[in-house]
C-alpha cells in the first residue's frame, strides 16, 4: 500500500469502483470511432472530426474542468483509468484527451464568468497551449503579445490558444514579482485570431496535430490573463480539483498513454502468436519458449510499472482530499513512477516489436503506428531520464526546487 496507509484509510479519498467503470464504458463507446479513424489522423496530422465528435459526446474533456463551468471534476485515479483506456485505441488521442484536460483545469483559477464563457456556454470548448518563445508588452488595459509557439497538441481542434509569456511592464523593464523573478503571465486568445502552421511531421503521434502559432503585438485583454504560479494561493476555492498539481496531472496522464499502447500492443501480439508461423521454422510464435519468456517479461514490466504508478496516484490523491495540498512527497514519487512506467512500456514493446517479425512492420498492421507512438512518448519532457537522477537526489537529502515545474 501508498507508504503505510490503511486500505480503509485510503479508500476515503479515493473514488468508488463504479465511478471508473462509468467512465471506462463511455470510453468503450468512443474508442471503436477513434480506433477506425486513427490511420486517417496519423495520415492528416490531427484527430478526425468524427473521432472528436465521439470523444465530445462522451465528456471526455471535461474530466478535469470544474463544475461550475460545465465539468465533472474527476478524481486523478480515474483520471489516469481514463486516459490509459483510450490510449488502448488511439495514442494521439489519448494524448489530446489528457493534454485537453490539463489545460481545463486552469477553469478553476479564471473569473467565473469568463471561464464560462468558454466552457459553459460551448459544449465543444477546448483549450490548447504548448511551449512558446513570448513576450507580453503591458499597454492600458491589458497586454501586447507577441509570440512562437509549437508543440500544442489538440490545437487544430481547440477555440481557445495559450501561450505563457514573461511580462514587460510599462517602462520598459521585466515586471518582477514579489521574489525577483520575471512575471510569467498565461495569455488566452481566441483561436479564430491566429493562424496555426503546419509543421507537426513527427515520427509519431503524429495524430495530435501539436502544431503551434505566431502573433505580433497581439492585444489581450488582462482578463484574458493570469499568472499560474501564485494562483492556487490567491484563488478562492471552487473546485474539487483546487491544488492538483500540473505537472502531477502530466506524469500521470502522459504515463498512462504509454501503458494504454504497450497494453494494446501485448493484447495484439498475443492473438498474432497463436496463429503465425516464421518462415523457416515448424513451430508458431505462441509456441517458441523464447516469445513465451518475452510475453511473460512484458507482462511484468507493463503490470509492475503500472502498480507503481497506480499507488502513487492513490498516495498524491489521498493528500489532496485530506489537506488540500498535495506533499512534495507524493509528488516526487508520482514523477519517479511516471517516468518509470513510461520507460517500461517501451521496453515491454521493444522486445514484442522484435518478435512479431515483418508483421510488426506494414502500416496496415495494429503494430507500426503504436511502435512509432510510444517511442515519441519517451521523448516528451515527462519521460525524461534526469528524473531518476532528481529523484535520487531528493532521497539522499537534497533539496529539490519546488519552482521546477519539470520535475513536480
Amino acid at each position: 500500500m501508498t507508504d503505510g496507509l490503511a486500505i480503509n484509510e485510503l479508500a476515503q479519498g479515493l473514488p468508488a469502483p463504479d465511478a471508473t467503470d462509468q467512465w471506462l464504458a463511455r470510453v468503450n463507446v468512443a474508442g471503436p470511432i477513434i480506433e477506425a479513424k486513427a490511420g486517417e489522423a496519423d495520415r492528416d496530422r490531427r484527430l478526425t472530426k468524427a473521432a472528436m465528435a465521439a470523444i465530445h459526446e462522451q465528456s471526455l474533456l471535461r474530466l478535469l474542468l470544474p463544475r461550475d463551468v460545465g465539468g465533472i471534476e474527476t478524481p486523478l485515479p480515474v483520471f489516469f483509468s481514463v486516459i490509459e483506456a483510450i490510449a488502448r485505441y488511439d495514442g494521439s488521442a489519448a494524448w489530446c484527451v489528457c493534454q485537453g484536460n490539463a489545460c481545463a483545469m486552469l477553469a478553476a483559477y479564471l473569473d467565473h464568468s469568463f471561464a464560462a464563457s468558454i466552457w459553459a456556454d460551448d459544449p465543444s470548448a477546448v483549450l490548447a497551449w504548448g511551449p512558446t518563445k513570448a513576450e507580453a508588452l503591458a499597454v492600458e488595459g491589458g497586454y501586447s503579445v507577441t509570440a512562437n509557439t509549437s508543440f500544442s497538441s489538440g490545437s487544430h481542434h481547440a477555440t481557445w490558444l495559450g501561450a505563457h509569456c514573461p511580462v514587460v511592464g510599462t517602462d520598459g523593464k521585466p515586471r518582477l514579482d514579489a521574489a525577483g523573478v520575471q512575471e510569467n503571465r498565461t495569455v488566452l486568445i481566441p483561436a479564430d485570431q491566429v493562424e496555426l502552421d503546419d509543421a507537426w511531421e513527427a515520427m509519431g503521434l503524429r495524430g495530435t496535430g501539436s502544431d503551434g502559432f505566431v502573433a505580433r503585438d497581439l492585444f489581450v485583454p488582462a482578463s484574458h490573463t493570469i499568472v499560474r504560479a501564485p494562483m492556487i494561493e490567491n484563488c478562492p476555492v471552487r473546485s474539487t480539483l483546487h491544488g492538483l498539481p500540473l505537472m502531477s496531472v502530466y506524469a500521470s496522464g502522459f504515463a498512462a498513454v504509454a501503458l494504454g499502447i504497450a497494453r494494446a500492443y501485448l493484447d495484439r501480439f498475443i492473438a498474432l502468436a497463436q496463429a503465425k508461423k516464421p518462415r523457416g521454422l515448424a513451430i508458431a510464435l505462441n509456441e517458441d519458449p523464447v516469445v513465451q519468456d518475452e510475453v511473460a517479461r512484458a507482462e511484468a514490466r507493463i503490470s509492475a510499472s503500472r502498480a507503481f504508478l497506480v499507488d502513487a496516484i492513490a498516495g498524491g490523491w489521498y493528500d489532496l482530499v485530506t489537506t488540500d495540498r498535495m506533499s512534495v512527497h507524493q509528488r516526487m514519487r508520482i514523477r519517479l513512477a511516471g517516468t518509470h512506467a513510461i520507460h517500461e512500456a517501451k521496453s515491454a514493446l521493444d522486445m514484442l516489436y522484435d518478435s512479431a517479425g515483418s508483421s510488426a512492420v506494414l502500416a496496415s498492421s495494429p503494430f507500426e503506428r503504436r511502435f512509432r507512438d510510444i517511442h515519441t512518448v519517451a521523448l516528451q519532457i515527462q519521460a525524461r531520464k534526469r528524473h531518476y537522477q532528481t529523484y535520487g537526489s531528493w532521497m539522499l537529502g537534497h533539496d529539490v526546487n519546488a519552482g521546477n515545474m519539470t520535475v513536480i
